[in-house]
């Protein structure tokens, strides 16, 4: 039965009409006679009859639910006198309920009554005996079994099925996975895996020591591998719901799992699992992560990630990233030394980011949280300052002093001679204390990383840092682009680009493909920049009091051009040297153009005509785009990577659909999204920190998710709705839509730049004929009439 079918066998009259049980509790049938008329009683007997197949009330009669109004007033009035409890409307709810093999029953269900009784009523309606062997659950998407602690989620309209009651199954498959039979073993085994999703039925079989007995399956080794997938993947799911801990684990049952890892010719299927079910170990304990360390191999990780296999790739690449994240400093130093002697990064350059297919929303997850670990190992020279009294940082200074100044050999003058000297060059390298060049190092950050990457310039390209400095220690000292300074700052402007010290974020997926291609980005960075602002700082003719405008434009170069994802260093040296200060100019410009807005009053009268037509406009923009719908990602805290879900509105803008997607699916029709909430129940829309799942995990979530989080709330504010949205662009769409159902005005700052571009459009479009030509503050004069009007064509003669 169609879900539409359920709501449409109810009117907007429920709340009185649909009473036959109350009825039927305390009136009798004679007083029922009296009130109702005998044609009318005709009627409802076989509509009873019909729909409700021969049940009757206490006293003998069928129940209805095709009361008219008038006489439903009457008999609320009647049971009222009498002290009848009618059931309050939030309680109830109207579901259908369906088994294989009999007609479905509507039924209003009373969400006080304990589901053990609506169970048996539902059995009794089918003449099923034992109902202490049956339960309700979902019909459609995941079929969660119905449970006292989440029948709340039931909603208006929802399909629930009559099926074996979760011990039931449980104690079924127990025994099926023990036959001798192959064919049950197997059928049983997939069916697990399938059900094991619920965390009722996994409880019924963990009871059972079931889990055990896919351990032993396991360990045994001796099942095929159609088998093994489905013992694995049940296992997994069964895991999943932290009813078990990982702890408990054989050290057998892990190196099983391992070696099916490390097999060189291994079912895919099996493998894919395997490495989930070692990610969720390393993440569970330091003890277990000790464990999986020394069975898996790293060497096989990384034959992983170069198979063509995405899934794999992408199973082995979560593993990965796993151990490096749980590791300690000292482990995690020994990891990644070995994985830049296996050249990792240059399989992922060449394995992941050049492939032939598109870079997934999880690879690319793991893909920037391996760069931010990677980064992140800077840190601590970044906060580190320099040690004034440290002979060998003191070196390295004047290392630099030497390298770009040929002076006469230093031994043969006089202490004050020598240091008068260096304090010249020091200057002129633009250090601002040139008498103690290593104060300017002491800021934290960059702190002693600024000094690595000025000595790396420095000996990598000897000839680019010794013109940098000469040619601009001879200009006026006006003008002279201080490289000291310059390099400090410019190492700070990285660090926070690259964000060098953050931790990484559970959905960020911001990485940079050249990062990959290089094996010292950030040195390689510096060296290409400290040589784009030398450029950038001649175009501007800047002074020393332009230097903070310099760095602006120096910064929105880097970002600009790191923005359009270059994939190697070269590429990127090309497209940031071609964003010349001319260019940004024009960029900023045209942005400004889009921003600014014309102040005369003409205009502005214009303007405020022309609004309500676009806001309108972007209205209806927003309503289709909510008709399109958007995939939304669970988040979760122990497993990223799957829980996808689908949203959209109805044509008719009455209904919100949703339900559980598949991730490669296709946008899904609205008949196949199991879950809806009317708009007209729809009480709030909450943002930010005010969201419930915002609330609930309060410390856990970072600004940039709750940036993007919003939920509705509805049914008296008693339900919500949660969202996390995938960009800032869809979450603007999505609150400006919600808010247009809701009656209330739209607030993104999405909005107010669409209506922004829309407005200028149009005015520029309005005013087209008056290009170059100022508009005047106020309105011109009228010029008096003309003396005659001898210069009027008489069109009249032409026509004649």
């Amino acid at each position: 039965m169609q879900r539409r079918n359920v709501a449409a066998a109810y009117s907007p009259y429920d709340g009185l009409r649909n009473t036959g049980r109350y009825v039927s509790e305390h009136i009798t049938r004679a007083e029922f006679a009296k009130l109702v008329p005998p044609e009318t009683a005709s009627v409802l007997l076989c509509e009873s009859l019909r729909g409700h197949r021969g049940r009757t009330g206490a006293h003998g009669w069928p129940s209805s639910n095709c009361l008219s109004v008038e006489l439903s007033e009457r008999l609320v009035r009647v049971l009222e006198s009498r002290g009848a409890k009618m059931p309050q409307q939030k309680d109830i709810v109207k579901i259908a309920i369906q088994m294989p093999g009999a007609y479905p029953q509507l039924i209003r269900l009373d969400q006080k009554k304990p589901l053990s009784a609506v169970i048996k009523e539902v059995c009794d309606g089918w003449n099923l005996p034992g109902h202490d062997n049956y339960a309700l659950q979902y019909a459609d998407g995941v079929q969660t079994y119905i449970t006292e602690s989440n029948r709340l989620d039931i909603k208006n309209g929802c399909i629930l099925r009559l099926t074996k009651a979760p011990g039931r199954c449980a104690e079924d498959l127990f025994k099926g996975i023990q036959s001798m039979d192959l064919g049950v073993r197997c059928d049983s085994l997939k069916q697990l895996a399938t059900v094991s999703t619920d965390v009722t039925f996994a409880q019924e079989f963990i009871s059972r020591d079931g889990h055990l007995l896919l351990v032993k399956i396991v360990e045994d080794s001796s099942e095929s591998a159609l088998i093994m997938t489905h013992t694995l993947t049940a296992f997994m799911e069964l895991m999943d719901h932290g009813i078990v801990s990982w702890e408990n684990l054989s050290s057998v049952f892990i190196e099983k799992i391992a070696r099916f890892v490390n097999a060189e010719a291994a079912d895919a299927s099996i493998q894919q699992v395997c490495l989930d079910i070692l990610e969720s170990m390393v993440l569970s304990g330091h003890s277990l992560f000790m464990q999986v360390k020394q069975v898996v191999t790293m060497e096989r990780l990384i034959a992983h990630l170069q198979m063509t296999n995405q899934q794999i790739q992408t199973k082995a690449m979560a593993l990965l990233m796993a151990l490096l994240q749980t590791a300690g400093d000292a482990d995690r130093k020994e990891m990644f030394a070995y994985l830049n002697k296996k050249n990792l990064r240059q399989y992922i350059y060449k394995n992941i980011i050049h492939s032939s297919g598109s870079v997934q929303d999880e690879m690319a997850h793991y893909l920037y949280v391996l760069q931010s670990v990677t980064l992140n190992h800077l840190e601590p020279r970044m906060r580190t300052p320099l040690d004034c009294y440290s002979q060998e940082q003191r070196d390295v200074l004047h290392s630099l002093r030497q390298a770009a100044f040929e002076t006469e050999s230093e031994n043969s003058l006089s202490h004050e001679r020598r240091r008068s000297l260096c304090a010249k060059e020091f200057k002129k390298l633009g250090f601002s204390n040139n008498s103690n060049p290593g104060q300017d190092l002491v800021r934290t950050p960059p702190g002693l990383l600024a000094l690595d990457t000025m000595f790396y310039f420095a000996a990598r390209n000897p000839d680019a840092y010794s013109r940098f400095v000469l040619e601009n220690s001879s200009r006026e000292d006006k003008h002279e682009c201080p490289f000291a300074r310059s390099s400090i700052r410019l190492t700070l402007v990285l660090c926070e680009i690259l964000r060098i010290g953050e931790a990484p974020s559970e959905t960020g997926s911001d990485y940079h493909p050249v990062f990959f291609s290089q094996d010292r980005l950030l040195e390689e960075l510096f060296c290409v920049c400290i040589q784009l602002l030398n450029k950038t700082w001649k175009e501007m003719r800047a002074t020393q009091e332009d230097f903070d405008k310099v760095m602006q434009v120096v910064r929105e170069q880097i970002t600009r051009t790191l923005s359009t994802k270059p994939t190697s260093l070269e590429l990127f040296k090309n497209k940031v040297n071609a964003l010349n200060y001319s260019e940004i100019l024009k960029l900023r410009q045209t942005e400004r153009l889009h921003q600014e807005e014309t102040l005369a009053p003409p205009v502005l009268e214009l303007k405020e005509r022309l609004k309500p037509e676009l806001l309108e406009l972007i209205r209806q923009q927003r309503l289709n785009r909510l008709c399109q719908g958007t995939l939304f990602r669970k988040i979760s805290s122990r497993r990223r990577q799957d829980k996808l879900w689908y949203c959209r509105l109805s044509p008719n803008h009455k209904m919100l659909h949703y339900g559980d997607v598949e991730e490669d699916s296709e946008t899904p029709p609205v008949e196949t999204l199991q879950e809806k909430i009317p708009v007209a129940d729809i009480k709030a829309l909450l943002v930010g920190k005010e969201c419930p799942h915002m609330k609930e995990n309060k410390g856990k979530q970072n600004k940039e998710v709750s940036d993007l989080a919003f939920s509705i709330t509805y049914d008296v504010e008693e339900y919500s709705l949660n969202f996390v949205a995938p960009s800032r662009t869809d979450f603007c769409l999505w609150t400006d839509g919600l808010s247009v159902l809701l009656g209330r005005e739209m607030s993104s700052e999405s909005m107010r730049s669409e209506l922004d571009i829309l407005l200028s459009m149009e005015i520029k479009l309005r005013l087209l004929d008056l290009e170059n030509i100022p508009i005047p503050e106020n309105a011109p004069l009228v010029p008096k009439p003309p003396s005659n009007y001898n210069f009027c064509y008489d069109f009249s003669q032409t026509e004649q």
